[in-house]
């Protein structure tokens, strides 16, 4: 059964939808999703409005609605957008860890540029033109191992996860973070626990582990890293593991 593709992936695909009624269209759905990006860039996600872009482009709303039929459509757009083209080639990958490595540390970047995108739900599998490239990067870094279609996907969905949590997690603790903020939690910490009630805890604090990194030191960044090795390294062992069947 043929299910028709709606208008707004067919307009970002650029696929023909027969011949249009009216005024040549002033914009592109691409026009409208940078348009969307800029505000939401400088002021947020909640800035983001069909008024508020539309006031961007110079059109009235109602014109902003021959692109895009609703603010969900104009999120889809805008997200795909904001990723753009995937910086990792979609071919199979001599080494498929530096290439998932490589996949993955380029999504955080995008994240990093557009914080706002975490905020919004994944709520289907990928079917925007640049998510799909994402996609088919990741699955060609794998190509080459002996990992099944489903493992592949598995996996580039792991790194996916892990990326955008991490990420979130990250902005969310810079935020909040300051030398100040690290000592009053460390302080804090020593008059709750103890070594008798939280060894583990007690032991993890008067190491200095979770008092405020030296400023040369990103702690989000080597957070994130140290996660990403230790999911490389079981990737590795189950493609050790099927390779050995």
């Amino acid at each position: 059964m043929d299910e028709p593709l709606p208008p707004v992936l067919q307009a970002l695909w650029g696929i023909e939808r027969g011949a249009r009624r009216g005024p040549r269209p002033q914009l592109t759905v691409t026009g409208v999703a940078r348009a969307g990006i800029e505000l939401a860039d400088a002021e947020g996600l909640a800035a983001v409005s069909m008024a508020r872009v539309a006031k961007q482009l110079g059109v009235t709303p109602m014109a902003l609605y021959r692109y895009v039929a609703s603010k969900d459509e104009l999120v889809l757009a805008m997200v795909d957008e904001a990723y753009g083209p995937c910086p990792v080639p979609a071919e199979p990958a001599d080494d498929w860890r530096a290439a998932l490595a490589a996949w993955c540390r380029a999504m955080r970047r995008g994240l990093l540029r557009h914080p706002w995108v975490l905020q919004i739900p994944v709520t289907e599998p990928p079917l925007t033109p640049y998510a799909l490239g994402w996609m088919e990067a990741g699955l060609a870094a794998l190509a080459r191992t002996p990992l099944t279609q489903q493992q592949r996907l598995d996996t580039i969905l792991l790194g996916d996860v892990y990326t955008r949590g991490q990420t979130l997690l990250g902005l969310q603790v810079q935020s909040a973070d300051s030398p100040e903020a690290a000592l009053r939690y460390v302080l804090h910490l020593r008059a709750l626990v103890s070594p008798e009630s939280h060894p583990h805890v007690w032991a993890a604090q008067a190491s200095g582990a979770l008092e405020d990194e030296p400023q040369e030191v990103d702690f989000a960044e080597a957070s994130y890293e140290f996660g990403l090795g230790r999911i490389l390294d079981g990737v590795a062992e189950l493609i050790g593991a099927t390779g050995a069947d």
